[in-house]
């Protein structure tokens, strides 16, 4: 599994087209973790889809925005949103082979 990280905009999704197959690729996680949340679904409800996809393809290539490098938000939902994005990428990051962090168009690897 590999793991892309970075800002809006910053080339995420081009970088991982041109290394690996694009039916492995998860585009924008952290929407899927907002619209799950949105859904009403718990954490702990999420994390078990979350993994369930993931036991499902050992070549996923997960690509989401960082959201923690900013300010605060000002809604508690949003704080939510933002610090259980930001575990479940801990753990993505933790079981990937490779994480990468994008910034303009250019890709590092962190792991």
């Amino acid at each position: 599994m590999i793991l892309i990280i970075g800002g809006s905009h910053q080339g995420k999704y081009k970088y991982a087209a041109s290394q690996y197959d694009e039916k492995n690729i998860w585009n924008e996680f952290h929407l899927f973790v907002k619209e799950k949340l949105e859904q009403g679904k718990t954490p702990e409800e999420i994390e078990s889809e979350v993994n369930e996809r993931i036991g499902l393809n050992s070549k996923l290539v997960i690509i989401s925005n960082e959201l923690g490098c900013g300010i605060v938000p000002f809604t508690k939902e949003d704080r939510d949103y933002r610090e259980l994005t930001g575990r479940l990428l801990c753990k993505i990051a933790e079981k990937s082979d490779a994480v990468f962090r994008m910034t303009c168009g250019i890709a590092q690897r962190i792991k």
